[in-house]
């Protein structure tokens, strides 16, 4: 079956580092919940808010092994008056045999506020 998997994060500053090492580690916990294997991802959508236009945050994937040929692309969010401001979010299509109840969501930072419903209880974690 076809998913997509959601996850989300903010960073402080508009600077390279900073967004390709919080993208990275949104990545990471993404792929980790969700045993996710680079062969099984159709396409990663990156999205940013206006205010984070030093890199694109799809470079940080280039980092995990074996996910050379998974395809990417970085879009700007839409911006909403009063949205979370320094936010990447990523929207993962993968081929998994979880339901959509088993998919774990990944939210870090101030990107909790986003899905507070999808957090994962200290017992789940």
């Amino acid at each position: 079956m076809v998913r997509g998997i959601r996850g989300a994060t903010t960073v402080k500053v508009n600077e390279e580092e900073t967004i390709l090492d919080a993208t990275e580690i949104l990545v990471h916990k993404m792929i980790e919940a969700n045993d996710i294997k680079a062969e099984d991802v159709a396409h990663v959508l990156i999205t940013v808010t206006h205010d984070l236009d030093s890199t694109f945050p799809a470079k940080s994937l280039r980092r995990f092994k074996e996910w050379t040929y998974v395809p990417v692309i970085c879009s700007l969010e839409i911006p909403v008056p009063g949205s979370l401001e320094k936010c990447v979010r990523i929207l993962m299509t993968v081929e998994t045999e979880r339901t959509q109840q088993e998919v774990q969501h990944i939210y870090l930072e101030d990107a909790v506020k986003l899905r507070p419903d999808l957090q994962l209880t200290k017992e789940q974690d």
